[in-house]
């Protein structure tokens, strides 16, 4: 049975994202110093494409996370900086004309978009009715597959308050934002209940997996 599954890296006062992102600053101030942890890896030069790269206790984490994934959600925030109706398709995501998914991406947005094919496998859909029909768009697109929640923190704490997650792995890197995305900013006290599957030490981060009861 398909599974709603979020991977994402915190810092250790809980932000996803530093503040002021833009175009020229997609992570916010300070947001990339979150991710340092995974650019050196071998798994993180292979989604782009590049050769090399090192393997140490997170590259296991990396690689069961990204193990029977058929498709993703996301939030517009992650998709781009555009806001409000979309002036015109030039925009069509950070991540080139080869995004590493490989496998259809369904986009929340309130502003409707033709769906955006790409190299590689991406298409990205754009979802204008609600974190539901993205879910069930997705988990049929992935075809008995999981269903990996790639952010942001809106769109995350959506789904937790809508008790529609199933597992949550946050790496926590040893960094202070003071300000941002914060996740679980808006889920209230008791909805959300756990079972922690495992814990990982590595160079930089610690890797915290949940099962969500």
């Amino acid at each position: 049975m398909s599974r709603l599954r979020l991977g994402i890296t915190m810092s250790l006062d809980g932000y996803v994202g530093g503040p002021d992102q833009s175009e020229e600053n997609p992570l916010g101030v300070g947001g990339m110093e979150l991710h340092e942890w995974f650019f050196p890896l071998k798994e993180f030069r292979e989604m782009h494409g590049e050769q090399g790269g090192k393997i140490d206790a997170s590259s296991a984490v990396v690689q069961e996370r990204r193990a029977n994934i058929g498709a993703t959600i996301m939030g517009r925030n992650m998709f781009g900086p555009v806001r409000g109706p979309w002036r015109d398709e030039s925009w069509r995501g950070w991540w080139g004309e080869d995004p590493p998914y490989h496998h259809p991406v369904f986009v929340l947005t309130h502003h409707p978009r033709e769906p955006l094919e790409m190299e590689g496998g991406t298409t990205f859909s754009f979802v204008s009715d609600g974190i539901e029909s993205a879910l069930a768009q997705a988990k049929d697109a992935a075809g008995g597959r999981d269903v990996w929640l790639a952010g942001g923190a809106s769109v995350v704490n959506q789904y937790l308050a809508a008790g529609l997650m199933d597992e949550i792995d946050i790496s926590i890197a040893p960094v202070i934002l003071g300000s941002g995305a914060r996740l679980f900013d808006t889920v209230q006290p008791g909805v959300v209940k756990l079972k922690q599957l495992r814990a990982v030490e590595a160079p930089e981060v610690t890797h915290i997996k949940y099962e969500v009861c």
